[in-house]
């Protein structure tokens, strides 16, 4: 079972990678062109985490932690990992063949329909997002049984339920903690707080008060005074659509809110709903420079936009969106800026 869904990620993943950065045709045998490609999931250690840990929550085996150290070669003890450190889960390397368009597969190409193709990306609802407003809660924990600092699966808490809602035994809710405002750096302007999501629990019982809640799914440790509100599973299938042309904007920075990002990190961006945004689209990451021409008007110019990676939307709010950092040649900073990609 975890060989078969490994296979179906990283067969999705070569897939998405190909679109993004080379041209995919499903017609024509005239001429073909080879490259080469790499997919890859990482995860950003927490206080409390364990290979065994990780092992069991994304391979659904702790029993396969070996096989995770043997894909880290930077970990030198595979007993002590540290908050902060990026993990490799899995890499894939491979060579595409790739059909290149000629006019007689231009013509069946237009002639038949698209298959839809998705981008499968498993941990899709561990992802937050920055909303312009807080949610309201519907409940926060106010205390875990035995007062322990570190909640995980199958541990129990304990409820404080809003006034203006109520919890139903054996309805499902996400856990999530409210960080301090972002704003805008050069503005000063509020972009939003980000709700960062913890895990999911079951309401089993109602008290008086209270409620008695299991923790049936931990994305990162549950704590007291994080919120819950209502559980909508996504799927992990994103389909890939059209990107918004035209569109320009800016990283705004990463969820686990690092100041260097890479690939396959997640991120937000300063595009939303209103913008045209949608889940599925992809945008370029690039740099630009200005210079001056010298002689002797010395001229400032604005030189040529580089590009330098890609993303993919998970998410979108009104005013901003969850993204992936699908590839990137270099580091990405808080600022780096985004656009469509060319027709």
């Amino acid at each position: 079972m975890v060989c078969k869904r490994k296979s179906r990620i990283i067969t999705a993943l070569c897939i998405f990678t190909a679109i993004i950065i080379f041209p995919v045709y499903l017609f024509g045998q005239e001429a073909t062109e080879t490259v080469e490609h790499e997919a890859g999931f990482y995860y950003t250690v927490h206080k409390g985490d364990t290979l065994w840990d990780l092992s069991s929550r994304f391979s659904d085996n702790p029993w396969l932690w070996p096989e995770l150290w043997s894909e880290n070669h930077q970990i030198s003890n595979p007993h002590w990992i540290y908050p902060g450190e990026r993990i490799r889960l899995f890499q894939f390397k491979g060579v595409k063949t790739f059909a290149k368009k000629t006019a007689v597969a231009k013509q069946a190409e237009e002639a038949s329909p698209k298959e839809t193709l998705y981008y499968y990306y498993s941990p899709i609802n561990s992802i937050g997002f920055i909303r312009k407003e807080p949610m309201t809660p519907y409940g926060t924990i106010f205390k875990a049984q035995n007062d322990k600092d570190l909640v995980s699966d199958g541990d129990t808490v304990y409820i404080r339920r809003d006034a203006d809602h109520s919890l139903v035994p054996g309805t499902f809710y996400t856990v999530y903690r409210t960080l301090p405002p972002i704003v805008d750096p050069k503005t000063e302007a509020l972009i939003g707080t980000q709700h960062y999501l913890t895990g999911v629990v079951e309401i089993e019982k109602n008290e008086s008060g209270f409620d008695v809640a299991r923790v049936v799914k931990s994305y990162r440790p549950v704590a007291v005074n994080d919120h819950l509100m209502p559980y909508k599973k996504r799927s992990p299938k994103i389909a890939l659509v059209q990107s918004k042309m035209g569109l320009t904007g800016e990283i705004i920075g990463s969820e686990e809110r690092e100041s260097n990002m890479g690939d396959h990190t997640v991120a937000f961006i300063d595009r939303g709903n209103q913008d045209g945004v949608k889940i599925g689209q992809a945008y370029r990451i690039y740099s630009q420079e200005e210079g001056y021409l010298g002689g002797s008007s010395n001229k400032e110019v604005t030189l040529p936009p580089v590009v330098y990676g890609s993303l993919l939307v998970l998410h979108t709010e009104k005013s901003t969106s969850t993204v992936l950092i699908t590839q990137a040649e270099h580091t990405v900073y808080p600022g780096t800026k985004i656009e469509s990609p060319v027709e």
